[in-house]
């Protein structure tokens, strides 16, 4: 039961589109500058992903920092993950010298996910709804200053334990995707602001990752927190603290599960909830983390989001990516066309 993200051709029909839209502007080949981490690009330019990106005339090329962007190139698509007010301003002067370049994603749209308020303020927003379920986020709080005034803001919120907390800011950090699972209210006070408080939601100890590149999406089962019932809530005090649980944890494709908590959530739903969010967000390169409500089938939520991800643990992503950066130029080449 795998859901697949793949973009369908008829026979005959992905070989010939590639090799016309993969020749890019003036008869070469498709040029993407990368301006990535190293931990990135060793997790992301892996080499089944340029090869596969060489036969089809897609050339990955890494962005020198040290020179203005401007001399380099020329790119037909930036690909970025950097963080920092200098690196955004170069983007953003760079995409106004050479608006014909698209920029993976635009930096301002970016920064929502950024910070975990305003990340999952969009969900919420949404409102979403439709015949195969809902899909709503964890009632949360928002803590910035005095780890003692916890407990109190708790109680006026009306927020009921065990508690998630996670950092506010998200900065790519290995510590800004650890989490704490708080069971009383004494442990609240020992947590470190600024941070997000969450209601924890049991879910069978899964969640599904949900990895989303332009209009293809891919989801894949991961092991999570598991329940949490009554008696663990009588016996278990203080603070727990975790590493990123989605990324530590083994892969739960395989696993024997109960087929309840195995199924993956209803394809049109996600790819109506995709589709909205690509719309509010402004990006193209991102996945979601969702969980069920343990108990129910259609009521979901949203606890994370997180740009550009970690595509290379998803199955079959070079060949989903390098479809993407080819739609890419043929969408502009035919918006081009239309507007000669």
């Amino acid at each position: 039961m795998k859901l697949s993200g793949d973009i369908v051709y008829s026979n005959g029909e992905k070989e010939e589109e590639e090799e016309e839209v993969g020749e890019g502007r003036s008869g070469r080949k498709l040029v993407v500058g990368y301006a990535l981490t190293s931990k990135k690009v060793k997790s992301f330019l892996q080499p089944k992903l340029e090869r596969l990106a060489r036969k089809k005339g897609i050339l990955f090329v890494a962005i020198d920092q040290s020179r203005p962007l401007s001399e380099q190139g020329p790119f037909d698509i930036v690909l970025h993950k950097l963080t920092g007010r200098e690196w955004q301003q170069i983007l953003e002067d760079y995409h106004e010298q050479h608006p014909e370049v698209t920029v993976l994603d635009p930096p301002d749209a970016i920064q929502h996910l950024y910070n975990r308020q305003s990340m999952l303020q969009q969900v919420s927003d949404l409102n979403f709804s439709d015949p195969h379920g809902e899909v709503g986020v964890p009632k949360q709080l928002v803590i910035t200053d005095d780890p003692l005034s916890i407990p109190l803001a708790v109680a006026q919120a009306g927020l009921s334990l065990p508690l998630v907390a996670k950092p506010l800011v998200v900065d790519g950090s290995a510590k800004s995707h650890e989490l704490s699972l708080a069971y009383d209210q004494f442990s609240l006070s020992m947590l470190e602001p600024p941070l997000v408080l969450q209601e924890f939601v049991n879910h069978g100890g899964v969640l599904f990752k949900v990895y989303i590149v332009g209009e293809a999406i891919k989801v894949v089962r991961r092991f999570s927190l598991p329940n949490v019932n009554k008696h663990d809530l009588l016996h278990h005090t203080g603070l727990f603290r975790f590493p990123r649980v989605s990324c530590a944890s083994a892969n739960a494709e395989d696993a024997d599960l109960d087929p309840s908590i195995a199924e993956l959530p209803p394809r049109p739903m996600l790819e109506r909830l995709a589709r909205e969010l690509r719309r509010c967000l402004g990006l193209r390169l991102f996945n979601i983390d969702v969980i069920r409500e343990h108990g129910t089938r259609d009521r979901f939520y949203v606890i994370d989001i997180n740009y550009f991800p970690g595509y290379g643990k998803m199955p079959g992503y070079e060949h989903i990516f390098t479809d993407f950066l080819l739609s890419l130029v043929k969408g502009e080449y035919r918006r081009r066309i239309s507007t000669s």
